[in-house]
Protein backbone atom coordinates (compact mmCIF):
# COMPACT_ATOMS: atom_id res chain seq x y z
CA UNK A 1 0.00 0.00 0.00
CA UNK A 2 2.86 2.37 0.85
CA UNK A 3 4.37 1.89 -2.61
CA UNK A 4 1.04 2.83 -4.23
CA UNK A 5 0.74 6.00 -2.17
CA UNK A 6 4.31 7.02 -2.98
CA UNK A 7 3.76 6.38 -6.72
CA UNK A 8 0.54 8.40 -6.64
CA UNK A 9 2.26 11.31 -4.91
CA UNK A 10 5.16 11.24 -7.38
CA UNK A 11 2.80 11.26 -10.36
CA UNK A 12 0.78 14.06 -8.76
CA UNK A 13 3.89 16.18 -8.16
CA UNK A 14 5.12 15.59 -11.73
CA UNK A 15 1.72 16.57 -13.10
CA UNK A 16 1.66 19.71 -10.98
CA UNK A 17 5.13 20.73 -12.15
CA UNK A 18 4.22 20.13 -15.80
CA UNK A 19 0.99 22.09 -15.38
CA UNK A 20 2.81 25.06 -13.83
CA UNK A 21 5.40 24.93 -16.63
CA UNK A 22 2.69 24.93 -19.31
CA UNK A 23 0.90 27.88 -17.72
CA UNK A 24 4.18 29.81 -17.49
CA UNK A 25 5.05 28.99 -21.11
CA UNK A 26 1.59 29.99 -22.25
CA UNK A 27 1.90 33.38 -20.59
CA UNK A 28 5.44 33.94 -21.87
CA UNK A 29 4.70 33.03 -25.47
CA UNK A 30 1.16 34.38 -25.61
CA UNK A 31 0.40 36.31 -28.77
CA UNK A 32 -2.51 38.68 -28.57
CA UNK A 33 -5.11 38.08 -31.27
CA UNK A 34 -7.14 41.01 -32.50
CA UNK A 35 -10.75 40.12 -31.76
CA UNK A 36 -11.71 41.67 -35.08
CA UNK A 37 -10.06 38.73 -36.85
CA UNK A 38 -12.58 36.39 -35.25
CA UNK A 39 -15.45 38.76 -36.02
CA UNK A 40 -14.45 39.10 -39.67
CA UNK A 41 -13.92 35.34 -39.96
CA UNK A 42 -17.46 34.74 -38.73
CA UNK A 43 -18.77 36.97 -41.55
CA UNK A 44 -16.95 35.06 -44.29
CA UNK A 45 -18.72 32.15 -46.05
CA UNK A 46 -16.23 29.51 -44.95
CA UNK A 47 -15.72 27.99 -48.40
CA UNK A 48 -11.91 28.22 -48.11
CA UNK A 49 -11.98 28.33 -51.91
CA UNK A 50 -8.93 30.56 -52.38
CA UNK A 51 -10.70 32.89 -54.82
CA UNK A 52 -9.52 35.85 -52.72
CA UNK A 53 -5.90 34.91 -53.36
CA UNK A 54 -5.29 33.74 -49.80
CA UNK A 55 -4.99 30.23 -48.37
CA UNK A 56 -8.48 30.32 -46.88
CA UNK A 57 -11.01 32.32 -44.88
CA UNK A 58 -8.80 32.46 -41.78
CA UNK A 59 -5.93 33.88 -43.80
CA UNK A 60 -7.99 36.53 -45.58
CA UNK A 61 -9.65 37.56 -42.30
CA UNK A 62 -6.21 38.23 -40.81
CA UNK A 63 -5.19 40.09 -43.97
CA UNK A 64 -8.29 42.30 -43.85
CA UNK A 65 -7.72 43.24 -40.22
CA UNK A 66 -4.01 43.92 -40.77
CA UNK A 67 -4.80 46.11 -43.77
CA UNK A 68 -3.11 43.83 -46.30
CA UNK A 69 -6.44 43.11 -48.03
CA UNK A 70 -9.52 45.30 -48.63
CA UNK A 71 -12.74 44.61 -46.75
CA UNK A 72 -14.30 43.31 -49.98
CA UNK A 73 -11.45 40.85 -50.61
CA UNK A 74 -13.83 37.87 -50.62
CA UNK A 75 -15.39 37.72 -54.09
CA UNK A 76 -17.94 35.01 -53.35
CA UNK A 77 -19.84 36.60 -50.47
CA UNK A 78 -22.96 38.80 -50.78
CA UNK A 79 -23.06 42.59 -50.41
CA UNK A 80 -24.44 42.18 -46.88
CA UNK A 81 -21.23 40.37 -45.88
CA UNK A 82 -19.08 43.27 -47.10
CA UNK A 83 -21.25 45.72 -45.17
CA UNK A 84 -20.78 43.74 -41.95
CA UNK A 85 -17.03 43.51 -42.42
CA UNK A 86 -16.89 47.22 -43.23
CA UNK A 87 -18.76 47.97 -40.00
CA UNK A 88 -16.28 45.87 -38.01
CA UNK A 89 -13.35 47.67 -39.61
CA UNK A 90 -15.01 51.06 -39.35
CA UNK A 91 -14.92 51.80 -43.08
CA UNK A 92 -17.40 51.98 -45.93
CA UNK A 93 -16.95 49.52 -48.76
CA UNK A 94 -18.64 48.38 -51.90
CA UNK A 95 -19.12 44.72 -52.67
CA UNK A 96 -16.60 43.34 -55.14
CA UNK A 97 -17.87 42.68 -58.63
CA UNK A 98 -19.50 39.27 -58.85
CA UNK A 99 -17.65 36.78 -61.03
CA UNK A 100 -18.65 33.60 -62.79
CA UNK A 101 -16.88 30.85 -64.67
CA UNK A 102 -17.47 29.94 -68.30
CA UNK A 103 -16.25 27.03 -70.36
CA UNK A 104 -14.35 27.88 -73.53
CA UNK A 105 -15.73 24.89 -75.41
CA UNK A 106 -18.96 24.31 -77.29
CA UNK A 107 -17.97 20.91 -78.61
CA UNK A 108 -20.72 18.75 -77.17
CA UNK A 109 -21.90 15.47 -78.65
CA UNK A 110 -23.98 17.28 -81.27
CA UNK A 111 -21.03 19.21 -82.67
CA UNK A 112 -18.22 16.68 -82.34
CA UNK A 113 -17.82 12.96 -82.82
CA UNK A 114 -16.02 10.20 -80.92
CA UNK A 115 -12.69 9.11 -82.30
CA UNK A 116 -11.94 6.42 -79.70
CA UNK A 117 -13.12 4.83 -76.46
CA UNK A 118 -11.40 5.64 -73.20
CA UNK A 119 -10.99 2.89 -70.62
CA UNK A 120 -9.53 4.17 -67.39
CA UNK A 121 -10.12 6.48 -64.44
CA UNK A 122 -13.01 8.81 -65.19
CA UNK A 123 -11.02 11.92 -64.44
CA UNK A 124 -9.95 14.65 -66.85
CA UNK A 125 -6.51 15.01 -65.31
CA UNK A 126 -5.84 11.29 -65.57
CA UNK A 127 -6.98 11.25 -69.18
CA UNK A 128 -4.87 14.31 -69.99
CA UNK A 129 -1.78 12.72 -68.44
CA UNK A 130 -2.41 9.66 -70.61
CA UNK A 131 -2.71 11.92 -73.67
CA UNK A 132 -6.22 10.64 -74.36
CA UNK A 133 -9.06 12.60 -75.92
CA UNK A 134 -12.25 10.78 -76.87
CA UNK A 135 -13.80 13.64 -78.83
CA UNK A 136 -12.75 14.51 -82.37
CA UNK A 137 -11.42 17.91 -81.19
CA UNK A 138 -8.16 17.58 -79.26
CA UNK A 139 -8.61 21.04 -77.73
CA UNK A 140 -12.07 20.43 -76.30
CA UNK A 141 -13.58 19.40 -72.99
CA UNK A 142 -12.71 15.86 -71.97
CA UNK A 143 -16.05 15.50 -70.22
CA UNK A 144 -14.95 13.34 -67.28
CA UNK A 145 -15.98 15.90 -64.67
CA UNK A 146 -12.87 16.91 -62.73
CA UNK A 147 -14.40 20.38 -62.59
CA UNK A 148 -17.67 18.98 -61.25
CA UNK A 149 -15.86 17.24 -58.40
CA UNK A 150 -13.95 20.43 -57.58
CA UNK A 151 -17.08 22.59 -57.29
CA UNK A 152 -18.57 22.70 -53.78
CA UNK A 153 -21.55 24.74 -54.97
CA UNK A 154 -22.95 22.24 -57.50
CA UNK A 155 -22.60 24.99 -60.11
CA UNK A 156 -21.04 23.01 -62.96
CA UNK A 157 -22.14 19.77 -64.63
CA UNK A 158 -21.31 17.67 -67.65
CA UNK A 159 -24.13 18.12 -70.14
CA UNK A 160 -24.07 16.23 -73.43
CA UNK A 161 -20.35 15.58 -73.09
CA UNK A 162 -19.15 19.07 -72.16
CA UNK A 163 -18.96 21.08 -68.93
CA UNK A 164 -21.70 23.70 -68.49
CA UNK A 165 -21.78 26.35 -65.74
CA UNK A 166 -24.96 27.25 -63.87
CA UNK A 167 -24.31 30.97 -63.45
CA UNK A 168 -27.13 31.29 -60.90
CA UNK A 169 -25.11 29.13 -58.50
CA UNK A 170 -21.56 30.00 -59.52
CA UNK A 171 -19.63 32.32 -57.19
CA UNK A 172 -16.53 32.63 -59.35
CA UNK A 173 -14.20 30.91 -56.88
CA UNK A 174 -12.13 29.41 -59.71
CA UNK A 175 -11.85 25.90 -58.27
CA UNK A 176 -13.24 24.40 -61.48
CA UNK A 177 -10.75 26.39 -63.55
CA UNK A 178 -7.88 25.10 -61.44
CA UNK A 179 -9.10 21.52 -61.89
CA UNK A 180 -9.35 21.67 -65.70
CA UNK A 181 -6.12 20.23 -67.19
CA UNK A 182 -6.75 21.93 -70.53
CA UNK A 183 -7.36 25.40 -69.15
CA UNK A 184 -10.79 25.61 -70.75
CA UNK A 185 -12.50 27.40 -67.86
CA UNK A 186 -12.11 31.11 -67.28
CA UNK A 187 -13.48 33.29 -64.49
CA UNK A 188 -14.78 36.69 -65.59
CA UNK A 189 -17.03 39.44 -64.29
CA UNK A 190 -20.66 38.35 -64.30
CA UNK A 191 -21.78 41.53 -66.03
CA UNK A 192 -19.73 40.63 -69.11
CA UNK A 193 -22.37 38.92 -71.17
CA UNK A 194 -20.70 37.22 -74.12
CA UNK A 195 -18.03 34.56 -74.30
CA UNK A 196 -16.12 32.69 -77.01
CA UNK A 197 -16.88 29.03 -76.45
CA UNK A 198 -13.92 27.59 -78.31
CA UNK A 199 -10.22 26.97 -77.67
CA UNK A 200 -9.23 25.29 -80.94
CA UNK A 201 -6.10 26.96 -82.29
CA UNK A 202 -6.11 25.20 -85.67
CA UNK A 203 -7.05 26.95 -88.88
CA UNK A 204 -10.65 27.08 -90.08
CA UNK A 205 -10.72 24.04 -92.42
CA UNK A 206 -9.14 21.82 -89.77
CA UNK A 207 -11.57 23.06 -87.14
CA UNK A 208 -14.61 22.30 -89.32
CA UNK A 209 -13.48 18.69 -89.67
CA UNK A 210 -13.59 18.08 -85.92
CA UNK A 211 -16.26 20.46 -84.60
CA UNK A 212 -19.19 22.17 -86.27
CA UNK A 213 -19.29 24.83 -83.53
CA UNK A 214 -15.60 25.73 -83.44
CA UNK A 215 -14.09 29.15 -84.09
CA UNK A 216 -12.95 29.44 -87.72
CA UNK A 217 -10.68 32.41 -87.14
CA UNK A 218 -12.53 34.22 -89.93
CA UNK A 219 -12.36 37.61 -88.14
CA UNK A 220 -15.97 38.50 -88.97
CA UNK A 221 -16.44 39.21 -85.27
CA UNK A 222 -13.55 41.69 -85.36
CA UNK A 223 -15.16 43.60 -88.22
CA UNK A 224 -18.51 43.79 -86.40
CA UNK A 225 -17.13 45.17 -83.15
CA UNK A 226 -17.07 48.96 -82.98
CA UNK A 227 -15.09 48.94 -79.75
CA UNK A 228 -12.18 46.70 -80.81
CA UNK A 229 -13.13 44.39 -77.97
CA UNK A 230 -12.66 41.12 -79.84
CA UNK A 231 -9.57 39.97 -81.69
CA UNK A 232 -8.55 36.73 -83.37
CA UNK A 233 -5.28 35.53 -81.88
CA UNK A 234 -3.81 32.13 -82.63
CA UNK A 235 -6.74 31.35 -84.94
CA UNK A 236 -9.31 31.75 -82.15
CA UNK A 237 -11.29 34.82 -81.07
CA UNK A 238 -10.65 36.44 -77.68
CA UNK A 239 -12.79 39.08 -75.96
CA UNK A 240 -11.22 42.00 -74.10
CA UNK A 241 -13.78 42.45 -71.31
CA UNK A 242 -12.43 45.85 -70.39
CA UNK A 243 -13.62 47.07 -73.80
CA UNK A 244 -16.68 44.88 -74.39
CA UNK A 245 -20.04 46.64 -73.95
CA UNK A 246 -22.15 43.53 -74.49
CA UNK A 247 -23.84 44.66 -77.68
CA UNK A 248 -23.85 41.13 -79.10
CA UNK A 249 -22.98 42.06 -82.69
CA UNK A 250 -20.09 39.62 -82.74
CA UNK A 251 -22.34 36.76 -81.62
CA UNK A 252 -25.01 37.69 -84.14
CA UNK A 253 -22.64 37.48 -87.10
CA UNK A 254 -20.46 34.57 -85.99
CA UNK A 255 -20.93 31.88 -88.69
CA UNK A 256 -20.03 29.04 -86.30
CA UNK A 257 -22.19 30.44 -83.48
CA UNK A 258 -19.36 29.83 -81.03
CA UNK A 259 -19.87 33.25 -79.40
CA UNK A 260 -22.78 33.09 -77.01
CA UNK A 261 -24.22 34.56 -73.83
CA UNK A 262 -22.87 33.20 -70.59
Amino acid sequence: MQEIIVATLVIGVIGLVIGIALVAAGKKFYVAVDERVTQVRECLPGNNCGACGYAGCDAVASAIVSGEAPVNACPVGPASMVEKIGAIMGVEAEASMRKVAFVKCNGDCEHTSNKNNYVGIKDCRAAALAGVSTASCDYGCLGFGSCVKACSLDAIHIVNGVAVVDTSKCKGCGMCAAACPKGLIEVVRADKTYAVRCSNKDKGPAVKKVCSAGCLGCKICEKQCEHEAIQVEGNVAHIDYDKCVGCGKCAEKCPAKCIAKQ
